[in-house]
């Protein structure tokens, strides 16, 4: 299936030396938009998510399933000279080489981006880490909780000040920094294209929290008060955020006039119409809680779902707050191929999240399940020019693995 791969980056030979989830997701777009990506996992064990367990379908991690599809996965020792030449030859003719590792862990293997664009000046060296490979934190290790924290977001996120802080329920800045790591690997391929040399990518997980702070920071840098958490409300427009209805939740994004005149009219809610409280965004924003309160004794009146037909009919902006099964069966998932269906060869028939960059001329897509530990080895070392009694003897040595 593999072999079938298509999308805008086909042709471009990339080695992932990635673990768990922020380089691993740079690695996803990429082989998901064509790119041929060769996961070098280490010898033994593997990508620690193989034992994030449980969840798993018939002993497959399904951490490990969702982040390797479309990746070929080959089993390497670098603490063997047979196993870190088996590295360096892939990476003599590679265009895109990831890690994540910690400051210096390549240079220390001889396999640095200042050693490998001596002998490859082409390749594209991306190091996704905690912090960076510049500054006073570049040699901490990174993690989404920490970088969470120090990033701000931490601070923005919760019901109200006052109360325990609150990290963002998916790893917000490992899947960010792996999304702003593709972006900066592409953004090198274009650029290789005039000048014919590669150059160095590095993005990590405490710049990728800090992006999402936009909203706050400029708040911050206009008033010089750092904003707190607010549930789900919008610290700059009102009424935007969820409110409880009578049998559950629904979000509403009235934030603008035209938006707020329709919802009041929906609502029925002459008196908030006519309150002076609430005539203008900046007043809204003052009164926020009474606003609130005020709606949501109208939200409580009907259900989710009446309220979504009425909003719906009227254009204004409102929608569900599912779960995340619910989410899955959503029509507009479907329809978008956000759910889509993989043959493991062990696990059989699994779903995984569809790519979300849709191209109208070279589409890319989902052509195979995450590989096997080790399952392309060989493969991959024919490819390179490794000889089958070559490949026996580095197998049976344990410089390799399949």
């Amino acid at each position: 299936m593999l072999a079938d791969r298509k999308g805008p980056l086909k042709g471009l030979k990339v080695v992932e030396l990635a673990h768990i989830m922020a380089g691993p997701v740079c690695g996803l777009f990429l082989a998901d938009l064509g790119a041929d990506v060769i996961k070098v996992e280490k010898i033994p064990g593997g990508d620690d998510s193989r034992r994030f367990l449980p969840p798993d379908i018939e002993g497959e991690s399904a951490a490990f399933m969702m982040m390797n599809r479309n990746k070929r996965g080959i089993a390497i020792d670098l603490k063997t000279a047979d196993g870190k030449a088996a590295l360096e030859r892939l990476l003599m003719d590679a265009d895109v080489v990831i890690e994540n590792y910690r400051q210096d862990t390549m240079d220390r293997l001889g396999l640095g981006y200042e050693s490998l664009r001596e002998q490859n000046p082409r390749l594209i060296y991306c190091a996704v880490s905690g912090f960076g490979r510049t500054g006073p934190y570049a040699d901490r290790g990174g993690f989404d909780l920490i970088a969470q924290g120090m990033s701000g977001i931490m601070s923005i996120t919760g019901e109200a000040p006052g109360r325990p802080p609150v990290k963002v329920g998916a790893p917000l800045t490992d899947i960010t920094a792996g999304i702003l790591a593709a972006l900066g690997v592409v953004s090198a391929v274009v650029a290789r294209a005039s000048t014919g040399k590669g150059q160095f990518v590095d993005t990590s997980l405490f710049e990728a929290g800090i992006v999402h702070t936009y909203w706050q920071s400029a708040i911050c840098f206009a008033t010089g008060v750092s904003p707190g958490p607010m549930g789900s409300a919008h610290p700059l427009n009102a009424p935007y955020q969820a409110f409880e209805t009578a049998d559950g939740w629904i979000n509403v994004g009235a934030a603008n006039q035209t938006n707020w005149l329709k919802l009041v009219d929906v609502l029925e809610a002459r008196e908030l119409l006519d309150d002076p409280r609430f005539a203008d965004n900046r007043r809204r924003m003052n009164n926020l809680e009474d606003l609130v309160e005020g709606l949501t004794v109208h939200f409580r009146r009907r259900t989710t779902g009446e309220w979504l037909d009425r909003l719906n009919a009227a254009g204004v902006p409102a929608g569900p707050v599912l779960s995340i099964a619910e989410m899955h069966e959503d029509p507009q998932t479907l329809a978008r191929e956000m759910v889509v269906e993989v043959d493991h060869p062990v696990a059989g028939a699994v779903k995984a999240l569809g790519l979300p960059i849709k191209l109208s001329d070279t589409p890319g897509g989902v052509f195979g399940p995450a590989p096997r530990f080790g399952e392309h080895t060989a493969e991959v070392l024919a490819e390179h020019g490794f000889g089958e009694e070559e490949i026996r003897r580095m197998t049976e040595a344990g410089a390799v693995g399949g």
